[in-house]
């Protein structure tokens, strides 16, 4: 399965809630088998009011944490921002980034959200089933459901709940600080999803390849290049 003939990005409001409700249909949840040697983070980056994206995805040695490779694009969009609807302004940005990697991961972690969202279905859900790779939600901050603060030492978990619903979990990554907030995307279930996540934590709040990320699309937002060993991609 491949975005281009998936479904057309550029849509109405109307069409791009009603993919995203026949794309839920196609999400897997089960739990994470198998080795993982490469593990993948993707951010997105943009100005207030800028239609130019800019979009990461870092590959990391699994064994180290150590980056493999980088990829990044920074492109024009057309379609408007637009909560709850973001796979359709920022996912385009992140699948060229991901076509250009010539390591592909065995799991990728979005700094967004996968089911905890409100048709169930946010951008590392939509990704992960594009690319049907065993994607996983890490986020900062809170799209929908409400939770009770996790215990102060990491590995504490609360859920995170929708009128009863569980949509993810509230994890606390290190002591002490605010919790992340990890939600499936495709191809894993909840435990599986918070086990990686706390795997690839490493002294810091959020997850190692995520952490890449955001440096990697900060930095190309700044428009710094990269170096020949990871040479930047630009759409």
């Amino acid at each position: 399965m491949t975005h281009e003939n998936l479904h057309s990005w550029n849509v109405s409001i109307v069409e791009a809630k009603r993919i995203q409700d026949a794309l839920r249909e196609k999400v897997v949840v089960s739990s994470l088998t198998g080795d993982i040697r490469y593990v993948a983070g993707a951010d997105v980056s943009f100005d207030k009011g800028s239609n130019v994206v800019h979009a990461a995805v870092v590959v990391l040695r699994f064994s180290d944490f150590s980056v493999v490779e980088k990829r990044g694009v920074s492109e024009e969009v057309d379609f408007p921002y637009v909560p709850g609807l973001l796979a359709f302004r920022e996912g385009p940005p992140v699948l060229h980034a991901w076509e250009a990697l010539d390591k592909k991961p065995d799991a990728i972690l979005f700094d967004a959200h996968g089911f905890a969202h409100p048709r169930r279905f946010g951008l590392a859900c939509h990704l992960g089933v594009i690319l049907d790779i065993p994607s996983i939600g890490c986020a900062k901050s809170v799209l929908v459901g409400t939770h009770e603060d996790p215990g102060e030492t990491r590995g504490e978990i609360s859920p995170l709940l929708d009128r009863g619903e569980e949509l993810g979990a509230a994890v606390r990554t290190k002591d002490g600080v605010a919790p992340v907030f990890v939600t499936i995307g495709h191809k894993v279930d909840l435990p599986s999803a918070i086990r990686l996540v706390l795997k690839c934590t490493r002294g810091y709040r959020v997850p190692e390849p995520t952490r890449q990320a955001h440096l990697a699309v900060n930095s190309l937002r700044r428009g710094e290049l990269w170096g020949t060993e990871n040479q930047l991609n630009m759409f």
